[in-house]
């Protein structure tokens, strides 16, 4: 069952997804990623353009190259990293940072640098490196790094979200976790010890602001000092904690550090008591006080990140099969299409809700099979999993 389910997905994501995405997503002439699709494949035109999606299109496909033999997935991808890179380079790096977003004719829209999105440069360029050997993107991760780390650092621990700097903006966990993986990632690129530096920065804010000790939740909004968010700061995301739990583990190869997989622990403690629907599939929602389920509909993402989860908790094979097993079973019938689009969206009954194909979601779908497809590989080597 597990080994059907897993090369099931395989099929969906690399001779399905992607392929067509290459086809209908990226433009022919200039090489960028549209910023949404319809399920038909059309251009779906939303008014923006964001820095965010070119990176995380850049980053899937890099990855899927570097893959490719491992897998024996015979795709050729390669062709399309070239122009979406220097799309990148030529028309969201202007005056020594990086623009937010195009309008749809591709014109300057909004020139904030936002901190999200720069973490996406870093864990794209890292990847597309490895891919290509262009040295430009080693170049052009040191320039981002610096440029957090001298325009957009806060005296009170972390980055600010948006530059130019805004001090009553909400403060948000979200844009620490992916610089978290950027950094990992431009490491392992290029065992610069700066990076390194950074993610033991970016871990230590897990314990010191984002964990909530007494409940064991991760907070999601924060003010200026890192109090929790008045309005916001009960507001937990089940499927943010399965992604620190991965990151963690990650980042646990890189700096061997106890403190932080028994924190990982808790995260998957409390998400998979409280985030996991009995029907199946993961709220997008609980509240960090009750941990009640306040958002009972269920995105796509967060499935992805508890499949990332699994792979790397301590757990006894057998749950691990079985809870592989379950999510990619419940992903193939609910979510993954005979198209190769996929449901943004299902409500609490599973029942799909009329969504485009966003631009951003490949990623997520991409790197939670391919994470289970590594660690299937890995294990089915030692142990017979059916």
């Amino acid at each position: 069952m597990l080994k059907s389910a897993i090369l099931d997905c395989q099929t969906f994501v690399f001779s399905k997804l992607l392929p067509n995405w290459a086809q209908h997503g990226l433009d022919d002439s200039l090489g960028f990623s549209y910023e949404s699709l319809n399920q038909d494949w059309t251009i779906n035109p939303v008014g923006r353009i964001r820095l965010l999606t070119q990176c995380r299109q850049l980053y899937t496909f890099s990855h899927a190259c570097l893959i490719d033999d491992q897998l024996d997935l015979q795709n050729n991808f390669q062709p399309k990293l070239k122009p979406l890179f220097n799309f990148i380079l030529d028309r969201y790096y202007q005056e020594e940072r990086w623009i937010f977003s195009l309008n749809d004719d591709l014109s300057v829209q909004n020139t904030d640098s936002d901190a999200y999105a720069l973490a996406f440069v870093l864990l794209s360029f890292s990847f597309y490196y490895q891919a290509s050997k262009d040295e430009r993107a080693i170049e052009y991760i040191a320039k981002t790094h610096h440029f957090l780390f001298e325009k957009m650092t806060s005296s009170t621990g972390g980055f600010f979200e948006t530059f130019p700097i805004h001090k009553e903006q909400t403060r948000r966990q979200n844009p620490h976790m992916h610089l978290l993986e950027g950094y990992i990632a431009a490491f392992e690129a290029t065992q610069k010890n700066e990076y390194k530096s950074m993610i033991t920065m970016l871990l230590s804010l897990v314990e010191k602001h984002f964990l909530d000790k007494k409940n064991k939740t991760l907070r999601e909004f924060f003010t200026y000092d890192w109090q929790w968010h008045p309005e916001l700061g009960h507001q937990v995301e089940p499927g943010h904690h399965f992604e620190w739990v991965w990151l963690i583990y990650k980042a646990n190869q890189i700096i061997p550090n106890a403190k932080y997989t028994d924190l990982a622990q808790q995260l998957w403690l409390t998400a998979t008591r409280h985030g996991i629907d009995n029907n199946g599939g993961i709220f997008n929602q609980i509240d960090g006080n009750t941990l009640l389920a306040t958002d009972k509909e269920k995105r796509i993402w967060p499935i992805t990140e508890y499949l990332k989860a699994i792979t790397v908790m301590p757990i006894g094979l057998e749950e691990k099969a079985l809870r592989l097993t379950q999510a990619c079973e419940f992903m193939l019938q609910n979510y993954f299409l005979a198209t190769g689009g996929w449901n943004e969206y299902l409500d609490q009954e599973n029942t799909p809700k009329k969504s485009p194909l966003s631009g951003t979601t490949s990623y997520h779908i991409f790197l939670g099979i391919t994470e289970v497809l590594t660690w299937f590989k890995l294990n089915n080597s030692h142990h017979e999993l059916d």
